[in-house]
């Protein structure tokens, strides 16, 4: 298939699909803070992709305080440590000077957007520390209080009621136990709160920053489909606006930037590391017919046989409506795919081949039974 033609340089069109893809999706910044031991980067892990705590970046920006950061992944998490310190006071000091900050940067990507104050149910006590920390850091961003380590949905004995009554400015209160744990009877007990605290998060953070925080986390994928429907819906509107003057069918690749631009935006929510090869790869996976020969226009010519009633346009035109369920055909089956993908990999990214091999599969079967 040669895409390098009159209608429009490929390589251009992939590049400038990443590049607004990325912009669109942005950056999230999570603040997270705790004593020693409450297990932050157990929940971390937990959270978001790519065991962030372990093998991402770190720089420190305060005395206690670092900044935990992963090519691929856009979130940054400003761990704070120091809560127990003596000097509490110049800890305190530093992490305002820090949030205040960024706070009046013009860029609300340099903002910190939400925070997380862990607190160890096993303690059964909110620390003069803590409070005090809620209190400044509510000044500045929602904050939540997550009680960490919980044993079981009844181990609570009014903890949680405590901890909203002496913490009131925090937004609201999460249990969670991280990982599974087995019992003394061998009974693998599950994790615990992670979906409530990624859904009350995602509600908090800025609107410009919902589709970053959605990318960064694994535990709920549904956010993920929701993000990238919507990205699907207006790929749609734009491949129909095109098509309001029916445009002959060998015009029809006129609406494939449209589709491209799609395919990349729903990458970039699923939390896929986007590059030229990887979109290029997909979009070959798309293309590529029986025998691995390609067409020039079997992204809109096989598309159409998965809309009833539309195949008999091969020698005439395509209307708005047609445009417009070509391109949602086509996002909602990628959607399909990830989240099937997702889901066996626990949250985690799958590779760029997983990814076009499912696809490739999945499309075939659903154009070859039209």
């Amino acid at each position: 298939m040669d895409f390098q033609s009159e209608d429009f340089d490929f390589d251009s069109l992939v590049q400038g699909a990443i590049k607004d893809a990325l912009k669109e999706r942005g950056n999230v910044n999570i603040l997270i803070a705790g004593a020693t031991g409450v297990g932050k980067s157990t929940l971390i892990n937990a959270i978001f992709q790519g065991n962030m705590a372990e093998t991402g970046q770190g720089r420190p920006v305060t005395q206690n305080t670092r900044e935990i950061k992963k090519e691929g992944i856009p979130l940054s998490i400003f761990d704070s440590r120091g809560l127990e310190m003596a000097d509490f006071d110049s800890t305190m000091k530093e992490l305002r000077t820090l949030v205040s900050e960024r706070r009046k940067d013009i860029d609300p990507k340099k903002h910190i957007h939400v925070a997380w104050i862990c607190i160890l149910e096993d303690s059964r006590r909110v620390q003069d520390a803590e409070q005090e920390l809620v209190k400044m850091l509510a000044e500045y961003m929602p904050v939540v209080a997550v009680i960490t380590k919980i044993r079981s949905l009844k181990s609570d004995k009014g903890f949680r009621d405590i901890v909203q009554t002496l913490l009131p400015l925090a937004k609201n209160t999460v249990r969670v136990r991280a990982l599974p744990e087995e019992d003394d009877e061998g009974n693998i007990k599950p994790a615990i709160g992670l979906k409530e605290l990624v859904d009350l998060t995602f509600e908090l953070v800025p609107e410009g920053q919902k589709r970053a925080f959605v990318a960064a986390q694994k535990v709920d994928i549904a956010l993920k489909k929701q993000k990238s429907h919507g990205i699907v819906a207006a790929a749609a509107v734009s491949a129909g606006g095109i098509a309001v003057t029916p445009i002959p069918f060998s015009d029809a690749v006129a609406i494939v930037p449209i589709q491209v631009g799609m395919l990349a935006g729903i990458s970039a929510t699923f939390g896929l590391s986007i590059d030229h090869s990887f979109l290029s790869t997909l979009v070959g996976s798309i293309l590529a017919g029986s025998g691995g020969t390609l067409a020039r226009r079997a992204i809109v010519s096989n598309l159409l046989k998965l809309i009833p009633g539309v195949g008999s346009v091969l020698g005439g035109t395509i209307a708005a409506t047609t445009a417009a369920a070509i391109t949602t055909t086509l996002g909602e089956i990628y959607i399909a795919v990830l989240e099937m993908l997702f889901l066996q990999n626990k949250g985690e990214p799958p590779t760029s081949k997983e990814v076009g091999d499912a696809f490739k599969l999945k499309y075939l079967q659903l154009t070859s039974s039209s």
